[in-house]
């Protein structure tokens, strides 16, 4: 079966996206057709994500459901490394290709489909290409899944980084999104850190940006100095993805996240006084083992006085094989979704405010995305969503001044 037309599948974290734009490239330099729609396709890879339980019923689900329609399915991601029985199980007939053997996809893929004599096709690059720099991690979080399926860290070399985003650049991206478990231990296994990764891409011919992906506070805390200088330069987003989980020390101790409330508080701190303007975006859990309601009021203190842009919100999941899902102390849904209704509410409030006061600022921002008929949306440097009413072409820079705001974008007219 030759030429055949596949789609990438692909669910959870910007590492995920990446890399399920790595594997449509893959497809496509062996003549493979990538189309968007599943149904028109003759092979689906199902590029998984198991972050929470919810998520891995999804997934199962829609194993089953392209497993019915008689269609080749490969499994990837974070299910297809540790969770290969429940594959099997829902989708007998399916390729399982781990993340830490996408070096050999091409291959396995001929030897399943068949190797396509034909010219590469082309697809056009997006506006907003996703880098991946490592896979795996250092830490040990009591609570996550991840760590299993992706395993220790193994940073790419910083050549190799250099080469593929200049690939994109050179084809039209004008984001590049740089993206890890973790990028603030990226070359903790090589001698190298995130500062040089950044240091390199700016030096690259072209008018784009560089958004760096989260990091965790214990290894930003080992970098943050060598980072900051890079971290300033123009071509990079004025934007930092720190997650916190908790304001209790306590908790923080029990999910085993290596550092303490006051130690995240100082690094932001750190951040600030480098940039005012920085966007802060932070997560939160709540609801884990042993969370006691002073616990619920540090965290709630910490994100009222460290007001963040975003807080993203997740009611804790227990995920087999891990620390914490053994833990007897376990919190009763209902509290944890209280907890995470008072915290959402906190969190637009912050953000409303936050954005109330952008009114009348101008701002030049670049168009990544078309948006709701007849607007499309912006980045400002500090990576604040814009939307602007008028068609404009994407990766186009133009400056706005902010007219409106709500808790999750800006409205801008362009001047």
């Amino acid at each position: 079966m030759c030429g055949v037309k596949v789609c990438v599948e692909t669910y959870g974290c910007t590492m995920n996206q990446g890399e399920g734009a790595m594997l449509e490239s893959m497809l496509t330099s062996l003549g493979h057709e990538v189309v968007d729609d599943p149904a028109a396709a003759d092979l689906v890879v199902l590029n998984t994500c198991t972050v929470i339980s919810e998520t891995e019923n999804r997934m199962l689900k829609r194993m089953g459901e392209i497993s019915s329609q008689r269609k080749h399915l490969v499994v990837s991601g974070c299910m297809a490394a540790i969770q290969a029985d429940a594959i099997v199980k829902k989708a007998p007939n399916a390729m399982i290709i781990a993340p830490r053997d996408y070096g050999s996809f091409t291959e396995l893929i001929e030897s399943s489909v068949g190797r396509a004599d034909l010219i590469p096709l082309f697809r056009p690059a997006p506006i907003s290409a996703t880098l991946p720099i490592s896979q795996g991690c250092v830490g040990a979080c009591s609570y996550c899944i991840t760590k299993a399926a992706r395993g220790t860290l193994a940073s790419y070399p910083i050549e190799d980084l250099v080469a593929s985003a200049r690939k994109h650049i050179d084809s039209g991206s004008r984001e590049i999104l740089v993206t890890a478990q973790d990028t603030a231990c990226y070359g903790f296994d090589s001698g190298k850190n995130l500062s040089s990764v950044l240091s390199s891409l700016v030096e690259i011919p072209g008018d784009f940006m560089v958004r760096v992906g989260m990091m965790n506070p214990d290894n930003l805390a080992r970098v943050i100095d060598d980072l900051i200088p890079a971290w300033m330069h123009p071509k990079v987003y004025k934007f930092i993805h720190l997650p916190v989980q908790s304001g209790s020390d306590d908790v923080l101790d029990a999910m085993n996240r290596g550092y303490k409330a006051d130690e995240f508080a100082a690094l932001v701190s750190k951040l600030r006084e480098a940039c005012p303007n920085m966007t802060l975006s932070t997560d939160v859990i709540t609801g884990f083992p042993g969370e006691t309601e002073e616990d619920h009021r540090a965290t709630v203190k910490l994100i009222e006085e460290m007001r963040p842009d975003t807080v993203n919100v997740t009611r804790y999941s227990p995920r087999p094989g891990t620390p914490a899902a053994k833990a007897k102390n376990q919190i009763p849904g209902w509290v944890s979704k209280e907890r995470s209704r008072e915290l959402t509410k906190l969190r637009f409030a912050i953000a409303e405010e936050l954005h109330q006061a952008m009114i009348g600022r101008r701002e030049r921002i670049l168009i990544i995305e078309v948006g709701k008929p007849g607007s499309v949306i912006g980045r400002t440097s500090s990576y604040r969503p814009v939307a602007v009413q008028q068609k404009l072409p994407l990766g186009s820079k133009v400056e706005v001044e902010i007219t409106e705001a709500a808790p999750t974008y800006l409205l801008g007219r362009v001047l």
